[in-house]
């Protein structure tokens, strides 16, 4: 919960990608309560005993949401969806406008690869940037795997996705600030 809180501050793009490893993490125990809280709790130093009961509850909550939209075995909560969503509706901003002309210079290096991106990820219902938050998330589950068939793969991919993931999560927190005035020049 800390983490989460702290990384929502700094970077969008780190929590949506912690928040689907804390899903999948809360799988992997199978929502027991006593799995979470021994593995993911119990062990946190410094934290007194309110501090472990509200990070428990946090993490029910997140188990509480992933039962309740029906994604106990796979998928995101709509939450994380959301956040997606609107960075997808940035990155169309700035595709138009001018204060994002080097982001689309960024995007335009891993828009040729998006049609084998999507063949790999089997998504072809889902936006550029859900589809880049997904190629990022499966290279990380790969990495943390140390599977080595898809290690070029992997560098692939963090090499053309994570400059365009963090260059539109960093204008998403400028924007969010209001340090930056998306049609200040229009």
């Amino acid at each position: 919960m800390l983490i989460a809180l702290q990384k929502r501050k700094e970077n969008i793009a780190e929590y949506i990608l912690y928040i689907w490893q804390i899903e999948d993490l809360l799988r992997a125990l199978q929502f027991s309560p006593e799995a979470i809280y021994a593995t993911l709790v119990a062990k946190i130093e410094g934290a007194d005993e309110q501090q472990k009961e509200n990070i428990f509850n946090w993490y029910m909550q997140i188990v509480e949401l992933l039962r309740k939209e029906g994604k106990e075995e796979k998928g995101h909560i709509d939450h994380t969806l959301h956040l997606v969503a609107d960075l997808h509706n940035l990155h169309l901003q700035l595709m138009k406008l001018p204060v994002g002309e080097h982001y689309r210079m960024t995007y335009m290096r891993m828009a040729a690869e998006l049609p084998r991106l999507r063949t790999i990820l089997d998504n072809s219902d889902i936006s550029d940037t859900e589809l880049a938050f997904r190629a990022l998330y499966a290279a990380m589950l790969y990495r943390i795997k140390g599977d080595k068939k898809r290690e070029e793969a992997i560098r692939d991919t963090m090499e053309l996705v994570s400059p365009v993931v963090a260059e539109l999560a960093d204008m998403y927190r400028k924007v969010e600030r209001g340090e930056v005035d998306l049609f200040k020049d229009m």
